[in-house]
Parts: C-alpha cells; sequence; structure tokens
C-alpha cells in the first residue's frame, strides 16, 4: 500500500504567486501528510514566499531555466531523500488535488514506471487553444504509433513517477524543455512502461500560459525534430 510518507509532491512553478498558494492548500486537504516541494523557476514574483508561507518546501532556481529542469531539479530531491514515488501537478491550479489519491491507489495497483493524467479519456473534453489541441492530437498519434500503444495525452504534466523511472530521469541524458512525447518516447525505448488514467481539467485562474501566442507553433516544430533525433539514436536495450 502506497503511503504518503512515501510520497513526494512536485510543483514546478515560474510567476504562480496568485495560484499557488491555494494548489498547495488543495494538496493538503486531500493528502495532509504529504510532503511538498515547489522548484521556484526564477520567478520575478513572490511565488516563492507564497510557497513558503503555504508549507512547501522551496527550491529556487537563479534565473528561469524551463519546466525541464524543474522538474528534474525535484527528481533529484526525491532520489537523495529516498522517496518512493514523486506525483507532479502543475502551479496554476488546472491539475484538480482530488486526483491525487487516484494517482496514489493506481500506483499501489499497476506495474507501470509512469503514470498520466489525461484530459482525453472518458470524454472529459478539450481544452486550450486551437493549436495546443491540434499539437497534442497530432502528437498523441504519432507517439502512439511509435510505441503501439494507446497514448492520448503526451503534454499533460500531471504525472506519477515510481522510484524505477526517477532514477532514469536524474541521468545527465535527461535534457527535455518540455518532457512531452520526445520524453515518453525515450522512456519507453529505455524499457519502461506508460499507462493513463482520466482526469477532468480546471480553467487557468489568470496569468499567462506558457503555451500563448505562437508558443504552440514553435514547440511543435522543436517537438517534431526532438522525435526525429531519438529515433535516429541506437535503442537501449
Amino acid at each position: 500500500m502506497v503511503t504518503e510518507k512515501e510520497v513526494l509532491i512536485l510543483i514546478p512553478a515560474f510567476n504562480e504567486q496568485d495560484r499557488i498558494g491555494e494548489v498547495i492548500a488543495g494538496v493538503r486537504r486531500t493528502l495532509p501528510g504529504v510532503l511538498i516541494l515547489v522548484v521556484n523557476d526564477g520567478s520575478t514574483d513572490r511565488t516563492a514566499q507564497v510557497s513558503l508561507a503555504s508549507g512547501a518546501i522551496v527550491i529556487t532556481h537563479p534565473f528561469n531555466l524551463g519546466v525541464g529542469a524543474a522538474l528534474q531539479t525535484g527528481y533529484k530531491y526525491s532520489v537523495q531523500r529516498g522517496f518512493k514515488y514523486v506525483v507532479q501537478l502543475d502551479g496554476d491550479g488546472q491539475h484538480p488535488a482530488e486526483y491525487l489519491s487516484v494517482f496514489l491507489s493506481r500506483l499501489n495497483e499497476t506495474e507501470a514506471d509512469l503514470i498520466i493524467g489525461s484530459r482525453f479519456l472518458h470524454g472529459y473534453g478539450r481544452s486550450g487553444s486551437f493549436f495546443r489541441r491540434m499539437g497534442n492530437a497530432t502528437f498523441a498519434k504519432i507517439l502512439s504509433f511509435l510505441i503501439r500503444e494507446k497514448l492520448t495525452d503526451p503534454t499533460s504534466g500531471y504525472r506519477a513517477l515510481k522510484q524505477t523511472i526517477l532514477q532514469f530521469c536524474i541521468q545527465d541524458m535527461y535534457g527535455f524543455d518540455y518532457p512531452d512525447a520526445d520524453f515518453l518516447l525515450t522512456v519507453h525505448r529505455a524499457g519502461f512502461h506508460i499507462e493513463e488514467i482520466p482526469f477532468e481539467v480546471q480553467a487557468r485562474s489568470g496569468g499567462v500560459s506558457q503555451h500563448a501566442g505562437l508558443a504552440p507553433i514553435y514547440y511543435i516544430i522543436k517537438m517534431c525534430l526532438s522525435l526525429f533525433i531519438i529515433l535516429l539514436r541506437k535503442r537501449k536495450l
């Protein structure tokens, strides 16, 4: 049985001072005894101070390194302190904390190394701009074809990881700006197992999404190149 003491809740955050406090409070309501780590990725607002005041442990990057680097910082923290599991969620309030108990239950039942919360299973609907939805649908189909398993939401940041895959993620080869389809293809080729569980996303209450404007177009081009490079690499047996 997975217990709260074995789990680290990881929240990467950049300029989320208006939302991070409620995100932490939501986690506390759902899992009162769990340790919460906020990786403050070079925020220029009071994200770090609000997180500390809300009862989280905070690691601050000196400047913005991106969500991939923020997540790896959290992974390294969890491995160094012997946590068996990490559940990560965004700091903008879009990932409802009540699903954390679902993740913990599934961690106890599954042999998968990585569990992804999918916004597109069980008819929960779509979110985001047209280009973001198009990008997610495109990479879901590409990734499903490449790994011969159906995945519906490779861009979801709501995930649970076991110690097996955490050890892989703290290596120097981990260099994903956005650990999405390219990351999932990499870990699949390394022999790790992935599965999805459904969740219903909440609307962002404010602030500016990192996927605003033309960012999704840049993301699509960059992700296509990244997938191509991964396919050129020798597969790890």
